[in-house]
């Protein structure tokens, strides 16, 4: 099993700022979906790094996912499981959906461990814009997922 990585709130700060400039060269986010708990933080960091003068704030949404199978055990240790649970996720029946419909969206994260927890995320994510865009008659236009995480683990695939 891979050794834990702690790091401070400065560091993660100063990660953040570090890549916003590439973020915006390369992306440039019109909304931010933090995935909880880990991606609350940087999200909102980066949120701060990422503004541009004269334009507004760029919007966080959340959504919770859990891969790991011993949360909410007394257990010390998180184990990695293998089949995501949505905590929390967006309302498709409020306007949440069609504010995602021809955006860019950046996908912010704590931890990429195996990969599983980013590709559910996107996979879902996608189907989910697909359904609003036939829903509101707005299929030409397309929806760009980016995912940032601070810490991308050893073990960690690259399927996305």
């Amino acid at each position: 099993m891979p050794e834990k990585v702690y790091v401070t709130y400065n560091q993660v700060h100063k990660l953040c700022q570090a890549s916003a400039q590439k973020i915006l060269n390369e992306f440039r986010p019109n909304l931010m979906i933090a995935i909880g708990g880990g991606g609350y933080v940087p999200a909102r960091i980066l949120r701060s790094f990422l503004k541009l003068p004269g334009e507004p704030n760029i919007p966080i949404q959340a959504i919770g996912l859990s891969l790991y199978e011993s949360l909410g055990t007394d257990g010390p240790e998180e184990k990695p499981g293998t089949k995501v649970t949505r905590t929390q996720w967006l309302d498709l029946s409020s306007l949440e959906m069609a504010n995602l419909i021809g955006k860019n969206v950046l996908i912010v994260d704590e931890v990429d461990d195996t990969r599983t927890t980013l590709e559910y995320a996107v996979r879902e994510l996608e189907k989910d814009v697909q359904l609003a865009q036939k829903n509101l008659g707005r299929e030409g236009e397309k929806t760009t997922f980016y995912i940032f995480v601070l810490h991308v683990s050893t073990c960690a695939s690259y399927g996305i």
